[in-house]
């Protein structure tokens, strides 16, 4: 009988060890710090930094923003749109 080592598998191969996750730190909502309630159309610095460069919404895991911020960026970048305040797509 052959004695297996004690990382051996099914086949006799060793498992390769697993990769340690990584773990970023929360990212807090910016218009909870400010104290917003809405999120407006009109303010482009502010909505500009939720638009990337090609002219997508960014997401909230990237952006921080709660869940409710979050729907009232993208409710007003897409006002902002309609109206010519941004554009639809990147340069």
């Amino acid at each position: 009988m052959k004695k297996e080592s004690p990382g051996a598998g099914k086949f006799g191969r060793k498992k390769r060890p697993k990769r340690a996750k990584r773990v970023e730190a929360p990212k807090s909502c910016r218009f909870e710090k400010e104290g917003t309630f809405e999120v407006d159309y009109r303010d482009l610095s502010t909505l500009s930094r939720y638009v990337s460069s090609q002219g997508k919404i960014a997401q909230r895991k990237r952006n921080g923003t709660t869940a409710f911020y979050q729907r009232q960026v993208t409710v007003a970048v897409k006002r902002a749109r309609y109206l010519a305040l941004l554009p639809f797509v990147g340069e």
